[in-house]
């Protein structure tokens, strides 16, 4: 399965994230994942949302930029080693990844996104 990661521009000042964490929920748009690489020369949260439509559409009305990337969710066990495991199928298929974070556990499974520079490639492989 694909979804739409938005990778939003900020500034590196305290209320960045609030203020995005804000207006979506003042829109009614939850949270399921997010990130954040604040430190770097151009400062960017990446978020996931339970509606993506609605999202973008709010991004674009509070005039924050932002960039959407498809990524995969893909389902492995909650367990040590499964994270390695699916990571260096990817390395040795030439794939590299490009963001990675953890959406949630679902029982006894966690859900996690990751951006790759191959993501057909990746998701035929790790569907397997």
């Amino acid at each position: 399965m694909t979804t739409k990661q938005f990778e939003i521009y900020v500034q590196n000042k305290p209320g960045e994230v609030a203020r995005l964490a804000e207006v979506l929920a003042k829109n009614a748009v939850n949270v399921r994942g997010i990130s954040t690489d604040l430190g770097g020369p151009k400062s960017i949260i990446r978020v996931i949302t339970d509606d993506e439509a609605s999202a973008r559409s709010i991004l674009k009305a509070n005039g924050i930029e932002n960039q959407e990337r498809d990524v995969l969710v893909i389902s492995m066990s909650d367990k040590p080693g499964e994270l390695a495991r699916m990571t260096r199928k990817l390395a040795r298929a030439g794939i590299n990844i490009e963001s990675l974070f953890i959406l949630g556990s679902k029982t006894s499974e966690v859900q996690l996104a990751i951006g790759v520079d191959q993501r057909e490639k990746a998701q035929e492989l790790l569907q397997k």
